[in-house]
């Protein structure tokens, strides 16, 4: 499964500036507005069953519609720069995925098609994956599924001790000492310096109640205080700096881990190992309040071109995220489906993945308080837990640093 984001988003910045160049033209996208018997689309779905899945879709939905599609797939970290480019020249694709924070960035630059206005029906969806695919108001960007967090326990691990998964903070310390043993230790997570590393840490930011535009709060400084607390007990291996997702399953597979924080595309690559697990939400500061967990996923954009172009390309996304197509790319990437009818369904039939549906109407966008300029404060972010986890900073220090990336409201 692939499905943090890439190291290093291309800055705001670039996005920003492109905006007037974007703007000064009547918009971009697949050729303008002429044969619209071929269609184009981009993606990064390059690893199976992910690519083979979306070229069946795709070609099931043009075969719908009436066209062809044209699709291309590009590594992770070339597509934002191509898709920057291409709504700088009036060159987008006339169908894209994109992750869904970096959606605003191309949604800034004036080439997509607002959605709502273009008919697509949103009214089976959870406001939470709508708003991920929303920048200034408007709905660009449209999810057939969406992932999130939650926390992974061994299950003979916490027999043997005699515990319960915790719930709140406090249960989490006392269990991640507890747990914590010779070579394993009580709990894992990516804290690695780029995106991956914030978006773990996202949900003890905003559960506790900090916000992006203000990221040396006390409530932040509070969050950030519980991961070096944990880290300087030994609770969590120092090396969380530098694991990435995969590495901190590989830990937790290996039994060097009692507990993980991870994503849903990990219960599929648990089940083929041997080991025997149990998924919960992630404890939260005080019992009985909701994650805040930050939404994950891709979203089907489409680029302004005008006439039936555009709207052939409209159809083809509506077919994309039917019933049918939303549930099986459910399915296969052990995603949630961005309908809450569906999502429910499927909590029912597999228990695994009923953390992950709990979590969804809480579930916060990434870019909702700053749209575009999202990616840099990001990376401050990331580079704060790093300092802190390092011993480089205090948590006031690394995040005070952090606060100068926030763009001035």
């Amino acid at each position: 499964m692939t499905r943090p984001a890439p190291p290093r988003p291309v800055p705001a910045l670039l996005a920003a500036g492109l905006l007037t160049a974007a703007a000064a033209c009547s918009g971009g996208g697949g050729g303008g507005d002429g044969d619209a018997s071929t269609l184009s689309s981009l993606d990064y779905n390059i690893a199976e069953p992910q690519n083979t899945a979306t070229e069946e879709m795709l070609e099931a939905c043009a075969d719908e519609a009436g066209v062809a599609v044209e699709r291309e797939e590009l590594p992770r970290d070339q597509l934002m720069p191509r898709l920057l480019q291409g709504a700088s020249q009036q060159d987008l694709p006339d169908l894209m995925l994109i992750d869904n924070p970096d959606l605003p960035q191309v949604a800034a630059t004036g080439a997509l098609v607002p959605l709502e206005e273009a008919g697509v029906p949103t009214d089976a969806f959870f406001p939470s994956v709508l708003e991920a695919g929303t920048h200034d108001g408007t709905l660009y960007g449209i999810a057939t599924g969406v992932n999130g967090l939650a926390l992974f326990y061994d299950t003979e691990k916490l027999d043997e001790a005699g515990l319960e998964p915790p719930e709140t903070w406090e249960e989490l310390r006392s269990a991640a000492e507890e747990l914590t043993d010779g070579d394993t230790n009580g709990l894992a997570f990516s804290a690695i310096g780029h995106e991956e590393g914030t978006w773990t840490f996202e949900p003890f930011f905003w559960s506790n109640g900090a916000e992006l535009t203000q990221v040396d709060s006390p409530e932040a400084v509070e969050a950030l205080e519980l991961w070096q607390d944990l880290v300087e007990d030994g609770s969590v291996s120092q090396s969380t700096v530098n694991w990435s997702q995969a590495d901190v399953k590989d830990q937790f597979v290996g039994g060097r881990a009692a507990m993980m924080v991870n994503g849903s595309w990990q219960l599929p690559v648990l089940d083929e190992e041997d080991v025997e697990y149990g998924v919960v939400p992630l404890p939260v500061p005080e019992a009985g309040t909701d994650p805040a967990t930050p939404m994950g996923g891709e979203v089907w954009a489409v680029a302004r071109s005008g006439g039936e172009r555009e709207a052939k390309a409209v159809e083809v996304l509506q077919c994309l995220v039917d019933d049918d197509n939303m549930t099986e790319w459910a399915e296969l990437n052990a995603y949630v489906p961005g309908k809450e009818g569906l999502a429910g369904a499927l909590a029912e039939e597999d228990p695994g993945m009923a953390p992950f549906v709990e979590s969804v109407p809480s579930a916060r966008s990434r870019t909702a308080e700053l749209g575009a300029d999202y990616p840099s404060v990001s990376s401050a972010l990331a580079d704060a837990v790093q300092a802190v986890l390092a011993g480089d900073a205090t948590p006031e220090e690394a995040l005070s640093q952090a606060q100068e990336s926030v763009p001035a409201s």
